[in-house]
């Protein structure tokens, strides 16, 4: 396919998709305030949330409102509120009155209380708490790797609706919330992939594509590359993205391991490959874009069909816990296997089937027209309730 197809491709997606919202909220920026009886507790957070642990020489400008418990209340119009106690202190009844404050009068407050004091560094022995928006955390200020493993994934559960404003002013936050975003869509794009059936097929090398499904995952998968750069702080203006992931997004590498991977799956086509397919596919192109943020250079040919690979099975997983979910569902070790067919002796005196949208004649054990591609095999939504 020609840069000018895939970029043409490409282009008639995304002018579908709104990214106006998203660009102005990343341009919009969020507000944290950090307070903290403890000057150097409350400079060194402050430090840690202006820095990327995988680009330590990289640091960020955004300001932070830092006060001490004197000076709390002008912390209120902060989007965010981290509040940080010594765990040696004794007496926090004024933190504690302040948390309560802050939370009735519904502003997003994150209580860490600080383990940097102690002689071993301090660690997060005690899990995170959530009680209206309000997270609870134990920790310290100084460990980074607690900051990206705790800390990071609380807050990103705190502010769901500000993460691409978090990413991008933070930078600490940035590869949680890149990895959280590809998780989330690759389970958005398989769910979506489960709900649907075979609406329409159209040959592509000779195989049977759903045309609905694949307009909507692409979409989807455009999205999140615009909102994984804006988290990573690189351009707002998507054209960028065309042009760095074009041959990518525009039906390069993903349509050609889905197509590969279908070969072995037609005769047995169903619910669990269509999902794991769906699943590995947003997984990639999410990835490619981390590594490139991570690393500086784009994934080879050889990396990325690791990474699907890797990424497939992971959506076998994924699509097998999907089903247990649904009504009627069997039990997992009911499920069928991905395993190869045995050829079917044509039983004697068997009619041939006769495709609908083409009328010419077909075995009468196929499961799709072998001119057109039609499907002879029930479509999944017109099965009865807890029929798959």
């Amino acid at each position: 396919m020609s840069n000018l197809v895939v970029l043409n491709n490409t282009w008639n997606t995304i002018k579908e998709v709104d990214l106006r919202p998203l660009r102005e909220q990343a341009l919009h920026g969020v507000r944290i305030a950090v307070v903290s009886e403890s000057p150097a507790a409350r400079a060194a957070l402050a430090g840690q949330l202006r820095r990327d642990p995988y680009h330590p020489n990289m640091e960020a400008q955004t300001p932070v409102f830092v006060a001490g418990l004197e000076a709390a209340e002008q912390a209120s119009s902060a989007d965010l509120i981290i509040l940080v106690i010594d765990a040696q202190k004794a007496n926090v009844e004024q933190e504690k009155a302040l948390a309560l404050d802050w939370t009735d009068r519904g502003r997003k407050v994150f209580v860490l209380v600080d383990y940097s004091t102690y002689p071993d560094g301090g660690q997060a022995v005690i899990p995170s708490t959530e009680t209206r928006n309000r997270q609870v955390l134990h920790g310290a200020v100084t460990d980074t790797e607690f900051l990206q493993s705790k800390f990071a994934p609380a807050v990103i559960q705190l502010m769901p609706d500000q993460l691409v404003p978090l990413g991008r002013d933070f930078p600490m936050f940035r590869v949680p919330i890149a990895r959280f975003m590809i998780n989330d869509t690759c389970f958005s794009n398989a769910a979506f992939s489960l709900s649907t059936g075979l609406a329409e097929l159209v040959p592509v090398f000779n195989i049977p594509l759903v045309i609905a499904d694949t307009i909507v995952l692409t979409k989807n998968q455009l999205y999140l590359v615009y909102k994984l750069g804006l988290v990573l702080g690189y351009s707002v203006e998507w054209q960028d993205y065309i042009r760095e992931f074009g041959s990518i997004l525009g039906a390069g590498f993903f349509w050609r391991q889905l197509a590969r991977s279908l070969v072995g799956l037609i005769p047995l086509w169903g619910i669990v490959p269509k999902v794991a397919i769906s699943y590995a596919g947003t997984y990639v192109v999410g990835n490619v874009v981390l590594q490139w943020y991570l690393t500086g250079r784009h994934v080879t040919r050889q990396q990325m069909s690791q990474l699907y690979q890797r990424a497939y099975q992971r959506g076998i997983q994924a699509a097998h816990n999907l089903r247990k979910k649904l009504p009627g569902s069997k039990k997992a070790s009911q499920s069928p296997q991905l395993t190869s067919p045995q050829p079917k002796r044509q039983a004697k005196g068997k009619k041939l089937q006769t495709c609908p949208t083409c009328r010419r004649k077909s075995a009468a054990d196929a499961a799709f027209c072998q001119y057109c591609g039609h499907s002879f095999q029930v479509n999944p939504q017109e099965l009865p309730p807890g029929k798959v």
